[in-house]
């Protein structure tokens, strides 16, 4: 998984870091298998007392590679849609990223740039989230094609706030996830190393055991608040979302157009049309 996702190990740390910086870490289903091996692997090592999850280049993930899944269609069906196909293929992708809150040993994501859409699925999944001021988060795919599988918006943020993420789409930046405790941490961009680095170390000088038994205490009050119920259901919303008539002009948009264009036209607060409707030509788009 060397190619997609990177793995050292130094001073009780395991560090992964998401590895397409040409495509801003977006994610496929290799990464998401080569995520969940490597939090085993570092579970699985008595000299690891803590995992560090970060990303190369510009961002930690810009969330599903649209290119492939979008403008190619691969998570659209035909028109007679199985949703529990649909649902295994999701849920498995889910629970790769859930990996990282059900590791045994505690994980911190470190963000920088964008942990946008599955991205903000895959950093919401770690323990601590530690933000660069300027860096941005958010599940734009909640305007059209997505619902986050994870769940984790309310469970972190409370009902009015995760509403006021998912009714619009917005991304917002590290200093208004610290201060709506959304992530533990922002930080200035130059400082975000630095920070992660002595939160990493204050908790790699506990033994394992003591981690342990914290992070099992605390999980399983979420898990008492029906967390897996909700995934379940989140991941079955996720696959209507692409399935409904307005998630099939999407991608059918993305197909003719280019996902860059799909995603400008649905970040831009344009209406997506009720019930789908004909895709824009080039000549109409060029004079918006």
């Amino acid at each position: 998984m060397s190619d997609v996702i990177g793995y050292e190990v130094r001073d009780r740390k395991a560090y992964l870091t998401l590895n397409r910086p040409e495509r801003l870490n977006a994610i496929t289903a290799e990464v998401a298998r080569g995520l969940k091996e490597l939090v085993d692997r570092a579970n699985e090592d008595a000299a690891v007392h803590v995992i560090v999850l970060q990303g190369a280049g510009r961002a930690f993930s810009a969330g599903y590679d649209l290119k492939q899944y979008a403008e190619d269609g691969d998570l659209t069906q035909p028109p007679v849609w199985d949703p529990i196909k649909d649902y295994q293929l999701m849920k498995r992708n889910t629970d790769d990223f859930f990996s990282l809150w059900r590791s045994l040993k505690p994980t911190i994501a470190k963000v920088h740039g964008y942990a946008v859409a599955g991205g903000s699925d895959i950093a919401l999944s770690c323990d601590l989230v530690v933000m660069a001021e300027n860096a941005r988060i958010g599940y734009m795919p909640a305007r059209v094609w997505g619902c986050p599988t994870t769940a984790m918006w309310v469970y972190r943020l409370g009902a009015e706030r995760a509403k006021r993420m998912l009714l619009t789409g917005d991304t917002i930046d590290g200093t208004t996830a610290a201060a709506w405790g959304l992530v533990v941490q922002s930080v200035p961009t130059g400082e975000l190393d630095d920070a992660v680095e002595a939160l990493a170390d204050r908790i790699a000088g506990v033994p394992v055991n003591q981690l342990v038994m914290q992070k099992l205490m605390i999980n399983q009050a979420y898990d008492n608040m029906g967390l897996h119920g909700t995934q379940i259901l989140a991941t079955l919303f996720d696959g209507i979302t692409r399935h409904s008539p307005e998630g099939r002009w999407f991608q059918e948009f993305a197909a003719q157009h280019g996902f860059p264009a799909a995603v400008r036209w649905r970040d831009s607060g344009k209406p997506i049309p009720d019930g789908g409707g004909p895709i824009p030509t080039t000549a109409e788009l060029g004079k918006e």
